[in-house]
């Protein structure tokens, strides 16, 4: 409930269209919840020999698992070998078994992005040419089951903890002094911590199952936990916990030596409350911004600042909103929350929705980045919903103020009404030996005066329009924080749209291996009959296409390491031609590692690629395939 808000509604909006214009069209590459950009070989390729390692290219950091990359063959069965490895940047490649058979395999991945959320796809490649498979392509996400939903529900209950602790507690300190003293208050900013402690335990451990199987039966794996324990997030909520300590402490305070002071010492305490208490909800809210979508992407640095400062403002409008809610039905007639509390609340509400306002605008920035981001990712659809909710509860605010100004102008019924006389006899006389019942019988004559005067009061129409008016912006704050928690989750528009457009890319270029599109790749498994005469040996030719041309060779053992061989030969032939054997002699680079560049292709066409192996003085060995180069 905003007081002030209706006048300077059209300003805010305004201000939000001109700066979110100005950030817009100034939108730089940036990228949060990590999405795949790029594959090798690329998504529905069609590659003419085996490949010995697929590769992986993310738009940030990941972290991966041993078991985060698996190729399956056309049958179900793993064909990768080892765990992934991150040779640079953000690719990560998967060694492959080798002499894979012609046929479509599907590469299915689970890892977990910087910002904390599980990310899992699957796609296909095929080699020589596509084949049935009984490999579903489609993701298996540890998020999609009952742990994710788990999870998301924890989020939103952590959430809305945050939000009623906080938000209660800077009610009383900034706007009703006298409500440290209503029950109904004290127990609703205790339920805040409760929950939002409760909560914490909780996501604490789902996640390890969360992000790794998604199965019930691991949410109480103490190893997993202690997996948890060693990432950010679970930094993040452990430091949580301890903050929630300290918010404990700062609550007893508040509803037990702050409250039992007198008017003159409460200001005294406020002030020092006041402090500890935004150092303490500021520690909660970065609690969530050095583990999520402001830790990754573009200006860290400032994002995370500015998630606090988003985190605070909400917390103080919606917290507040609900404090103020519960005060107007449940404070009893001698406490009621006056016209001043309220209209303390509207500046204050009225701060907050300008601070949302300016941080929104630099959120929506950083993670849409262009107009286009607002309707076509689920992100932006959900950011637009987010943005009418808003202008929902303003519109309401606005009705709100209008109760209260009435309310302000009125005198209250039981102002009106003549005093009630005293009952004959006045107060009952207590008689020596009676004073438990005379105690028992003016408790029940206060009883029932405050009930008179809690109905008197609650028959003002003014007070009950601002109580209807109050419910129904509660109502639509409930449905505004749901929407927002399923934001947090939501792969930001930015990093959608450059995910789609690396996909559309890669599979403009995906041709098959051989044809003017890549490098070629072949695996040749040898034997030369001597000791230690058996291994694999690799050919790589890029870029595959007539003219020059740089030439690997690679030599691994059965054991799939390097190894060294005395000598190594390369013979390219072009038998519809008659072109060949063009012999290549490349150099020794490193253990099990040839090469030779300016490889001169005539033409193009089907080449045959042979490759002479010797392991000893008289053990040799030559093997060839065939390749479309050109």
């Amino acid at each position: 409930m905003t007081q002030t808000i209706a006048p300077r509604v059209r300003t805010l909006v305004l201000l939000l269209l001109a700066v979110t214009g100005a950030l817009l069209a100034g939108a730089a590459p940036a990228s949060a919840h990590a999405a795949l950009t790029g594959s090798d070989p690329g998504q529905g390729a069609v590659v003419d020999t085996a490949p010995t390692q697929v590769s992986l290219t993310f738009s940030e950091q990941i972290a991966v698992s041993d078991d985060a990359v698996r190729v399956l063959d056309p049958k179900g069965e793993r064909v990768d070998k080892g765990a992934p490895a991150n040779p640079s940047g953000t690719t990560y490649t998967v060694r492959l078994l080798s002499g894979l058979p012609d046929g479509t395999y599907t590469v299915a991945y689970q890892v977990v992005s910087a910002d904390s959320h599980p990310v899992a796809g699957a796609f296909t490649f095929s080699i020589g040419a596509p084949s049935e498979t009984s490999v579903s392509v489609s993701a298996q996400a540890s998020d999609d089951g009952p742990i994710g939903w788990l999870y998301g529900f924890g989020r939103y209950v952590s959430y809305a903890g945050f939000v009623v602790m906080v938000g209660g507690a800077a009610f009383v300190l900034a706007c009703w002094g006298r409500g440290s003293g209503v029950r109904a208050v004290q127990r609703l900013v205790v339920s805040g911590w409760l929950t939002l402690t409760a909560a914490t335990l909780a996501l604490l451990l789902l996640r390890g199952s969360y992000t790794t199987s998604g199965a019930v039966g691991d949410v109480f794996d103490l190893s997993l936990l202690g997996d948890v324990l060693q990432t950010k997030t679970g930094a993040a909520l452990v430091s949580r916990l301890l903050l929630l300590a300290a918010a404990a402490l700062f609550i007893a305070v508040l509803f037990g030596a702050y409250d039992k002071r007198e008017a003159e010492e409460k200001r005294d305490l406020t002030f020092g409350l006041a402090i500890g208490g935004t150092v303490v909800a500021a520690g909660l809210a970065a609690s969530w911004a050095m583990s999520e979508h402001a830790s990754q992407g573009l200006q860290p640095g400032v994002a995370m600042p500015v998630d606090v400062v988003h985190l605070l403002a909400v917390a103080a409008w919606l917290g507040g909103l609900t404090t103020l809610l519960v005060a107007l039905y449940r404070a009893p007639a001698d406490t009621p929350v006056g016209q001043d509390a309220v209209q303390r609340f509207s500046r204050l509400a009225f701060g907050s929705v300008v601070t949302l306002v300016v941080t929104g605008v630099y959120q929506s920035w950083r993670q849409l980045g262009s107009w286009s981001a607002f309707t076509g990712t689920r992100y932006g659809q959900l950011l637009l919903a987010k943005i009418g909710l808003v202008v929902v509860l303003v519109a309401i605010a606005s009705l709100s103020r209008r109760w209260t100004a009435r309310l302000a102008e009125a005198p209250a019924p039981a102002a009106r009404e003549e005093k009630q006389p005293a009952a004959a006899g006045g107060a009952p006389q207590a008689r020596k030996g009676d004073d438990a019942r005379a105690a028992q019988l003016a408790r029940q004559r206060a009883a029932v005066e405050n009930a008179r005067q809690k109905r008197l009061r609650d028959a003002d129409p003014n007070r009950f329009g601002l109580r209807r008016s109050v419910l129904a912006e509660a109502g639509v704050a409930v449905v505004l924080l749901a929407v927002t928690t399923v934001l947090t989750q939501t792969e930001p528009g930015r990093t959608e749209q450059e995910a789609e457009a690396a996909a559309s890319a890669s599979s403009s270029s995906s041709a098959p291996t051989g044809q003017g599109t890549g490098a070629v790749t072949l695996n040749m498994p040898f034997d030369t009959g001597g000791e230690n005469g058996k291994g694999v040996v690799t050919v790589d030719l890029d870029p595959a296409r007539t003219g020059d041309n740089t030439l690997h060779v690679y030599a691994e053992g059965p054991d799939g390491q390097a190894v060294d061989i005395p000598e190594v030969k390369i013979a390219l032939t072009l038998s519809a031609k008659d072109i060949g054997p063009l012999p290549v002699v490349p150099d020794r680079v490193t253990t099990g590692h040839w090469s030779a560049s300016g490889v001169q292709i005539p033409m193009a066409g089907d080449w045959k690629v042979e490759v002479t192996v010797r392991t000893s003085d008289i053990d040799q060995v030559t093997v060839s395939k065939n390749a479309k180069i050109g």
